[in-house]
Order: structure tokens, then sequence, then C-alpha cells
């Protein structure tokens, strides 16, 4: 019989310390705020904001259901702007903050499915917000009152979909939209409640436009483009004056993503969907410098004239140097789902996570101190030999490598460990003086396999094929002679590591995703896509009790704390959640992660939570009571 989780003291809000994430993929989503002092960027269902020069001074504004699409912040630096993305049929968010408290201010919801772009007017007094290719509106709200003033049709029907957007200087009633062979200038009457638009004119050219800026005089707006090609038109006339580079060859690969007007007017930066950042007369549109960095650039915003940020698909970061273009890395991210991660047996000073690439993080300044890629593979599972001298891992070729954790150089190999990937491993301690240990791992292909791991040689010990899918979790006990193994064919199987058969075996209706001992090891919990968490009897397999721990979606990762007290969960529902053993009831939940939570950790020292996604993020929370 399902328990239930209820509890006289209501949960409390998990705190979250950090994040290891930037949401790259967000078109202008990385700023500087007019303090000077502040960078604004959006993680998931999160926006960030955090002191340039500490770079774990974060804090976080929540109040999104999904993942955040679009980040502005008003010319005084007073109000923060963040629109999302919905589901189908649903309306889209868009949330006006106070800088100064970090409090909600209004909620503006009439945009379907996605929120494409935001804008303030230079005042403040007004919020225009663009659709996405669902929605194809443009609607202006009144940011005193949280109500819209009037909305219009982005693009004619002839035209395709509008997604550029950007107000002038000097006006509030005056802004600009561009897309697909189509763009515009938009008079904003409030008297009327209307605005109006006026085409520009661009005689024979055809362009997709994804880029706006306008000069601070607000005589010229540039467009980039996907061609690869600058657009300047006169907001006065509304004509097309020029484009560049002069030279057909120069022309950008992938498009113009994000342009940026240098502060002392002389050049403007473009960035590139290839990675390319070029600096152009302007006037003229010559090259004047160029260099390269990895993914699309989706945001370029200068600190100061000499200095500016760039912000890439790929989740980098990087700082630049607008005289000489020289280059450094800021911050990089995962910008895929991240499939696990793990901590040494004794140290909650580093991790490591798995994704299609391994990389290990400080885990206080979370800085990435070492990066391991194979090349057009993906990671699927990690774990630090209990002495912490390999990171071992499962890939998605079959085969299981080790590497150092200084360095990162390769230890040793196993070959077709599993058919179709290793999904999840598991390591004993050394059972000699020579250091000499097992792995026991877990494939796609249902089996669970033991090897033994020696200085010079790698051998397999015994294959046990019961499970009838894949193997989604292995745990060992601390004797090293059981390991529990869990499965998505609905079962749980205890097996001896002596003699390699089969000791218990627990089923449920349930594809099971993860499993643990209790630290005593007399009782087992198990999660997975039934929602509950389940509680066994280790020795006979017999079920004590269940918490339903989600009411919509999968428990994809479980751990429980070194005492037993608490364990944590975290799934499809994108919620993590503590609870107490003992009374089966939830003590904290944390939001905000944006896609569905893959694994949790508890750290060591028992002070954070590490939760991991396929949005490629990975969230620091303080567990409750420290």
């Amino acid at each position: 019989m399902a328990a239930s989780a209820t509890t006289s003291n209501p949960p409390v809000s998990l705190k979250l310390k950090s994040t290891v994430a930037f949401g790259g993929t967000v078109p202008g989503g990385f700023i500087k705020h007019p303090d000077g002092v502040h960078l604004i960027y959006s993680v998931g269902a999160n926006v960030v904001l955090e002191k340039d020069s500490k770079p774990n001074s974060q804090e976080f504004l929540q109040g999104h259901t999904n993942q955040i699409s679009c980040v502005t912040v008003s010319r005084s630096g007073r109000l923060i702007a963040s629109g999302q993305v919905t589901h189908m049929g649903f309306q889209a968010d868009i949330i006006i903050w106070d800088f100064a408290t970090r409090k909600l201010l209004k909620r503006l919801s009439l945009h379907k499915v996605k929120v494409q772009k935001i804008a303030f007017s230079p005042h403040e007094k007004y919020l225009v917000s663009l659709g996405g290719e669902d929605d194809n509106t443009l609607i202006a709200w009144d940011v005193e009152r949280g109500a819209a003033v009037c909305g219009a049709v982005a693009s004619k029907e002839t035209s395709g979909v509008t997604t550029a957007l950007a107000y002038l200087n000097n006006s509030d009633t005056t802004f600009v939209s561009g897309g697909h062979g189509t763009l515009r200038v938009w008079e904003l009457d409030t008297q009327k409640r209307k605005m109006h638009p006026t085409d520009c004119q661009l005689g024979q050219l055809k362009r997709i436009v994804k880029s706006i800026t306008i000069d601070s005089s607000d005589e010229s707006m540039y467009c980039g483009t996907t061609t690869g090609d600058l657009l300047q038109l006169s907001l006065k006339t509304k004509l097309f004056k020029q484009s560049g580079p002069p030279k057909e060859k120069d022309l950008f690969s992938l498009g113009i993503t994000s342009i940026a007007l240098r502060p002392s007017g002389e050049t403007i930066l473009v960035g590139c969907g290839d990675g390319t950042i070029a600096a152009l007369r302007l006037g003229k549109f010559n090259i004047l410098k160029t260099t390269k960095v990895e993914g699309a650039v989706t945001s370029l915003t200068f600190v100061d004239n000499d200095h500016l940020y760039a912000g890439t698909s790929l989740s980098n970061i990087y700082q630049l140097n607008a005289n000489d273009f020289a280059v450094k890395l800021k911050r990089t991210c995962h910008y895929n789902a991240v499939n696990d991660v793990c901590f040494p047996e004794e140290s909650s000073e580093v991790f490591a996570t798995a994704s299609d690439q391994i990389r290990l993080w400080n885990a206080s300044t979370s800085q990435e101190l070492l990066r391991i890629a194979v090349p057009n593979l993906e990671c699927k599972c990690i774990v630090f030999k209990k002495d912490g001298s390999s990171l071992v891992s499962g890939w998605t070729d079959g085969k299981i490598r080790a590497f150092g954790p200084q360095t990162g150089r390769l230890q040793f190999e196993i070959n077709d460990a599993h058919k179709g990937g290793v999904t999840t491993l598991a390591v004993t301690d050394a059972f000699n003086s020579l250091g000499d240990y097992r792995i026991v791992s877990g494939g796609n292909d249902g089996q669970v396999r033991v090897w033994k791991v020696t200085r010079q040689v790698q051998s397999l010990e015994q294959s046990m094929k019961e499970h009838k899918g894949t193997v989604t979790c292995i745990k060992i006990r601390r004797n090293n002679l059981e390991c529990v193994s869990s499965s998505q064919d609905g079962s749980c199987i205890v097996w001896d590591l002596t003699r390699f058969v089969r000791n218990q075996v627990l089923f449920a209706p349930s594809f099971f995703k993860a499993v643990v001992y209790f630290p005593d090891e007399s009782q087992l919990l198990t999660s997975g896509t039934d929602r509950k968490v389940a509680y066994w009897e280790a020795f006979d397999g017999s079920l004590i009790r269940e918490i339903e721990a989600s009411q919509s979606d999968a428990i994809n990762g479980l751990d429980i704390s070194s005492d037993g007290r608490l364990f944590v969960v975290g799934g499809s529902d994108k919620l993590v959640k503590v609870y107490g053993y003992e009374e089966g009831a939830v003590i904290g939940v944390g939001i905000g992660h944006s896609a569905d939570i893959l694994k949790v950790r508890i750290s060591p020292d028992q002070k954070t939570v590490l939760t991991v996604s396929a949005e490629g993020a990975v969230y620091r929370w303080r567990m409750p009571g420290i």
C-alpha cells in the first residue's frame, strides 16, 4: 500500500547554492548590468545574477515554470524582464523583476507557447514582447500597471516569422522588428491603443534578419542576416543604405547571430554562427579584426569600451579585448544532457560529470579542472575508484575506459564490455596488497558483468544474464560480497559476487531507474517510472512500504545520506525532493530545473546535493538544516 508523504511541517524551499550552467542558446541571453558589477543570464528556469569579480556569488530569480527563452534589462538597470517557453496550447509567461529587491513585480501572460524576444523602452514606461513561431504577435505592455496596451500581428501574411526585436534609444514609442523577409519600424499610439508598422524598403534584397541593434542617436539600425552580411538602414527614411562586408568572400559563415556597437562608436562587432567574432569599421563595413570561439555566438555585451563578453551556443563564455582581440575563456559548462555525476569516496571538494565529455569540477568555485573527450561518443556513467586514483567510465560504444583524474590520461580500456553501450558502473575496494579490484558493469544488453582489474590486465570474471532490459543502476555492499542491480524490466536482483548467482529478486510494475542500500544494508530503496520510492527488506526481498514521491512523472535519481536520516529524489517532474527516511515525509523541495533530472548525489560531507539534468545543468543545493 502506498504511504502518503504528508507531514505537519510544510516542506522548506531548498536553497540553490550555485550552478554549473549557462543557457547559451538564448539569443542575447548574457548581459552586463548597467551597474558594471553584475552579470545577468539564464539557467533553465532561473534568471541568475552574479558579481563579475566573484564567480560563485550567484543569486537566483525563481518564478518561471519552464525554460527561459529571452532575457533583457532596462537601461537604468532597475528592472529585469524574462520570457519562457511552455507546452503547445498554453500561455508563456513574461516576468518583470525588481533588480534591487530581487522580487517578482509583474507576471504577464498573453503569448502562446514561446516568448521570442522582449525589449524595454528607454525610459522603462513600456515593454514590448514578441511571440514565437506559433504566436507571431507583438504586444506592448504598460510596465507600471503590468497590463497590455495593444498588440498586433508581427508580420504580413506574405512574410515569414519575426525573430528579432529592438527598441530605439531615445523614443518610448518606436521600436523595430525583423525576421524572414520582414523588417518593420513600429510606432506606438497609446491614446488609440494601436501600433502602426512601416515596412523598410530593401529593394531587391531578400534577407532573414537574426539580430538588430540601433545606434545611440537613433539614426541607423544594423541588421545581421543568415546570409552573413550586415545591413544598414536609415530609421528616418526607412530605406536601405548599404550592406557589408564589401567583398563577397568575406561574408560570415552560418550568418550573423549577434551584434554590438562599440561605445566609442567607430566600430561594430558581430558574432557569427560559426563562432567568428569580427570588428567592422562603421561606414565602410570592411573587416578590421577577427577571432574564433567554440559554438555559435549568441550574445555580445560590452563591459567597457575596450572589453566585452561573448556567450556561445556551446555554453561557453569568453572575455574579449576589443583592441587586440585577445580571447580568454571565462566559463564553460555542459551543453548536452548530463548523464551521471559522482564524488570521490571521501572528498566533497571535487566532482565529475558525464555527458558527451567527462569534466572534473571544483565544487566550491564551479571552475572546470579537467576535460576528457572521446570523439563522437557519449559517456553514460562514471565512478571514482575507491582510492581516487582512477575515474572509471562507460561509453556508448560499449567500452569501459579508465582515466587519471589529475591528467586525463587513458589508463586502460575494456573493449566490448556491453553490446549497445555501458549504462552503469560500480567498483569494489582493493582485495589484495597489489591494489587489484573489481568493476561491476551493466549495459543496454541487460547483462551484469564482473571484471577483475590488475595493474597489467583487465579480465572478465563472470557475466550474469537474468535482466531482460537495460541495467540502470548497480550498488555494491561494503563487504564487496554482494551487489544489487536495477533494470528497466521491472526487477532488481541481488547478486552473490563470490558464486555469481542470484540471491534475491524484487519485482514491481515499474521501469526501475535507481537503487541504493540503506547505510546498515538491511534495506534497499528503489525508484522508477511508477513515481514511487519503495523500501525493501534486503534479506528476503519483501516490500516494506511505498511513498508516492511524484504526482506526475518518473523518479530518475535517488541517493541516501550516510547516516540514513534523509534521502533525495529527482525526476522528470523537474523537482528535487528531500525526504526523512523514517517518516517518509517531504522535508525540502528544490525548484529550478527546466528539464528532466537524471541523477542526484549527496556529497560525502552531507552538506550539498548535486542534481544533473537533460538541459546540461549541474545544480548545487544546500541540504536542509545545514
